[in-house]
């Protein structure tokens, strides 16, 4: 009973550093939404191009990993911003469902064109990391770091929004857009910071995900589902919010794989996220944070 109670207990740990993972993508996923009320379906291929740049970089060019990371944040921020330009911005006064059309639509685009430049291969980018043992208890440094990263994200983030004058123009125009140019604030310009920022936030998980997971143009499929309903289960455009459904559902996938396999883990958390809609649909803390 002692091993299975310590087996329990890495499990445990594993899916709290998963949970800082997807609370990360989450962390981007519900800013944009807050602040320019679209949903980008499509956030999770930006993910996936980030992986790529990394993978490229270091593998055919031989850059170093951290350089290689570095480029990524900033090709993807970038690659935020020219989303919003040509696909967001022109869409921006139609009805909810031409906005998710259209993202819907840059996702297939981004895969097929991913399949095409890169082929269907799972590539890694080769870097071994030892496991943080402790007892009887190993829990991978890859999972480790990628955790601690995402909440160093995540406090610079919040600091950012409360502390400086841009992060307040951020959060004020999330709760009311008719008056901020009543006030000097250009929602254009807020957009464009906000779509940098987001898109940076996928490049951060992109380098933090290519430590643990190979690189192929469905990638995005693997996240991007559970990073919309972690979004929603929290409250679409509530970061606290989503913050606490990331850890909700990776406690669900970990504690159902351990117990059953990691497949009904993911039918759990998805059991679980429909199960609430009905009980809560507005989400655990509902509205805009």
């Amino acid at each position: 009973m002692e091993i299975f109670d310590i087996f329990l207990l890495e499990t445990v740990l594993n899916g709290v550093l998963f949970g800082g993972v997807l609370a990360l993508l989450a962390l981007g996923l519900n800013l944009i939404f807050g602040v320019i009320d679209v949903v980008w379906i499509c956030y999770a291929e930006l993910m996936m191009i980030g992986m790529y740049t990394v993978f490229y970089l270091t593998k055919t060019f031989g850059w170093n990993l951290f350089a290689a990371f570095a480029a990524a944040i900033v090709i993807v921020s970038v690659l935020g911003v020219l989303l919003h330009v040509l696909v967001i911005r022109p869409v921006l006064d139609s009805e909810p469902i031409n906005q998710l059309l259209v993202t819907g639509g840059m996702l297939t685009f981004m895969q097929a064109a991913a399949t095409l430049a890169f082929g269907i291969e799972f590539r890694n980018v080769g870097v071994s990391m030892p496991s943080l043992v402790l007892g009887e208890i190993s829990l991978p440094w890859s999972r480790i770091s990628a955790a601690l990263t995402a909440l160093v994200a995540m406090v610079l983030l919040w600091l950012f929004l409360k502390k400086t004058y841009l992060g307040t123009a951020i959060r004020a125009i999330s709760q009311d857009r008719g008056i901020m140019p009543l006030v000097g604030v250009s929602p254009a310009r807020i957009y464009l910071t906000t779509s940098a920022i987001g898109g940076a936030l996928a490049g951060l998980g992109a380098c933090l995900l290519v430590l643990q997971y190979d690189v192929h143009p469905a990638i995005g499929l693997s996240f991007g589902p559970l990073t919309f309903m972690v979004c929603v289960l929290g409250g679409l455009g509530n970061m606290l919010g989503g913050f606490i459904a990331a850890f909700i559902f990776a406690q669900l996938i970990s504690i159902g794989g351990f117990y059953f396999h990691i497949e009904w883990g993911y039918v759990m958390a998805f059991a679980f996220f429909i199960v609430m809609m009905f009980v809560r649909p507005q989400g655990i803390l509902g509205g805009k944070s």
